[in-house]
């Protein structure tokens, strides 16, 4: 019988949280662990190990990972580390934004990236970076989502714009994704064309098929939202929903994707949320810019979200909280989102 591929986590800026969320989720949940492997530096690793450290309590401990094929070979509650060569000796002190935090979590993502492209691995799990720190960088990317991207064209040698990708927050409650991502409130009312909201539809119909398709028994269901505050009432606030987003749903629908709205965006989340044994009226609700889509899946918990990337030719998920750089090196973030993101890492690359 093979062995399953290994999951990466990269460790994230080495500034904040990321090394010690990692920590934990490797001494608080090791069969969920099991099979994945730290990629960044072993000094940053060490230091977040011991800043988890509790009284009375044996210290984490952390392997240097010379090849994969040694995973077999790692015990539960232990950290495996893949050292990228060239973050040795780039320990950074906590809470402050830097160039050198910046380069080395990108160089992180970009190994694991690439090792997923190449089939070596089966996905990866990224803890959080910051944008400031890999803008100082000289990162030209905003976030993970744009970096994987630009590295999965490159892989199938095409252009970037061949390559549409799409973030979704996903928690036990609710999901969304969302038509654009990391620009400003004002491109993100440009970006609300008819074309950017039906391949946002495709994306997510074709991603929820595969992960979620045979436990439906069903095309998953899709709740669409409006731009405007009522979805436009009848266009007294807007003719987006009109011109553009309905447009859309019917070019979807006539797809064979299971596509409704528009609807109220202070509504339809309400409508889609899951409770137990009360599954909601959708499978995931398409929203029309970033805080309109995350606002209400992270009001439910940050602890249960995670953010998935569709599109990609990789499994790619991760927490879905930032670096939190004021609390960083305490030893009190909470690691609960990153084990759920390595648990549906998990399902995706099943």
């Amino acid at each position: 019988m093979n062995t399953p591929l290994a999951l990466a986590i990269t460790q994230g800026d080495p500034a904040g949280i990321g090394p010690e969320i990692v920590a934990k989720a490797f001494r608080d949940a090791p069969q969920d662990l099991r099979g994945c492997f730290v990629v960044g530096d072993l000094a940053t690793l060490r230091r977040a190990a011991a800043c988890i450290e509790r009284p009375g309590e044996t210290s984490l401990p952390v392997m240097l990972l010379d090849s994969l094929d040694e995973l077999t070979q790692v015990p539960p509650r232990c950290l495996p580390v893949r050292q990228l060569p060239e973050l040795a000796g780039c320990l950074q002190p906590w809470g402050r934004v830097s160039a050198e935090a910046g380069r080395a979590a990108a160089a992180c993502v970009t190994w694991a990236a690439r090792a997923a492209l190449r089939g070596d691995i089966a996905g990866l799990v990224t803890a959080p970076l910051h944008k400031e720190a890999l803008a100082a960088a000289g990162v030209h990317f905003p976030g993970h989502t744009e970096l994987l991207q630009a590295e999965a064209a490159q892989h199938a040698g095409v252009p970037v714009a061949q390559m549409p990708v799409r973030m979704m927050l996903a928690s036990d409650e609710l999901r969304t994704v969302l038509v654009s991502i990391h620009v400003s409130l004002r491109d993100a009312i440009d970006a609300v064309t008819l074309d950017s909201v039906l391949q946002t539809l495709r994306i997510t119909h074709a991603a929820l098929s595969r992960s979620l398709g045979r436990s439906l028994g069903r095309r998953p269901r899709i709740g669409v939202a409006g731009l405007n505050p009522h979805a436009g009432e009848g266009g007294l606030f807007g003719r987006e929903e009109i011109e553009v987003i309905a447009p859309a749903i019917a070019q979807a629908r006539a797809e064979g994707i299971d596509a409704h709205g528009p609807y109220a965006p202070d509504t339809v989340f309400m409508r889609a949320r899951s409770r137990a044994g009360q599954p909601g009226e959708f499978d995931v609700v398409l929203a029309m810019y970033h805080d309109q889509g995350l606002i209400p899946v992270k009001y439910l918990g940050v602890d249960k979200g995670v953010n998935v990337t569709l599109g990609l030719p990789l499994v790619r998920t991760s927490p879905d909280h930032g670096t939190a750089f004021d609390i960083a090196g305490r030893g009190v973030a909470d690691a609960s989102s990153l084990i759920e993101a390595v648990r549906m890492a998990r399902r995706l690359a099943g």
